[in-house]
């Protein structure tokens, strides 16, 4: 017998020995034969590859390490469950309201398996890396995010809404303070400047006014004038006027604009 065939024979040999499974009294009387009557190469291996097939490979020695490998297939699960989730909802093959409750059902079975398993699998995103999941966008919903798609998108709308309502909110108070303060015969340059400075730099603020808003022009030029002025100079009267009469028109254009940038 060759070194090969004496090689798998005993690999066989050993693997029966210790193994309880019924599939020994079938195969060790067929490798015995293979050998003993020479029979040719391929049939043992033949032998050796089909025990090795049904032969029953045990990944954990007791009831803790099978409770593991079970809570891992099921975080395998989930992270793939999420995967195609994203998928189908950007491609929208499912509603944002049915895709809404199962993700949140995802993000809570996998907050309650993530902290169960945090001493054993501290990193998520190297269990991703580990079993090469390639799953970019369920880790981004589970660990970065935490939340449904649906649910940030409508905190970015509502955030936007009232960071525009508190601009909107800023915008008028300038426009009233400067129109106020020239009523008052504040039309030194050092106290009109700021306030034409700051209601510049709300309007600026307000993305839905177009670069070349009447506010926006008029008082950029009445900026660029008093910044050739010294801090003591006062307007004339004629000017104050006209100043007035710029943040008057500018206000109106400015209120009229809201319910169009709104639609």
């Amino acid at each position: 017998m060759s070194g090969i065939d004496r090689l798998a024979y005993n690999l066989l040999s050993s693997h029966l020995q210790h193994s309880s499974h019924n599939s020994i009294r079938v195969f060790f009387p067929l490798v015995s034969v293979c050998f003993f009557l020479r029979v040719s190469r391929s049939l043992l291996h033949s032998a050796i590859y089909i025990y090795l097939y049904y032969m029953e490979v045990k990944l954990w020695n007791d009831k803790r390490e099978r409770e593991m490998y079970d809570n891992f297939a099921e975080l395998f699960a989930i992270i793939k469950a999420t995967e195609k989730l994203e998928k189908a909802y950007v491609r929208d093959v499912i509603s944002p309201a049915e895709y809404e409750v199962e993700c949140q059902k995802l993000i809570a079975h996998f907050k309650t398996l993530s902290s169960t398993l945090k001493d054993i699998v501290p990193s998520i995103e190297r269990f991703h890396d580990t079993y090469k999941m390639d799953c970019p966008a369920a880790i981004n919903r589970l660990v970065t995010s935490g939340v449904p798609a649906t649910v940030e998108h409508r905190a970015a709308a509502a955030t936007t809404h009232t960071t525009s309502a508190a601009i909107v909110a800023e915008c008028v108070q300038n426009f009233i303070t400067a129109m106020d303060s020239l009523k008052l015969n504040m039309v030194a340059v050092d106290q009109v400047h700021p306030l034409l400075s700051d209601l510049s730099a709300s309007l600026n603020k307000l993305s839905i006014l177009p670069h070349d808003f009447e506010g926006k022009t008029k008082m950029r030029d009445w900026i660029a004038r008093l910044s050739k002025m010294g801090a003591a100079d006062e307007l004339t009267e004629q000017q104050a006027r006209q100043l007035h009469f710029d943040l008057e028109s500018s206000y109106n254009s400015f209120m009229a604009a809201l319910p169009t940038a709104g639609a």
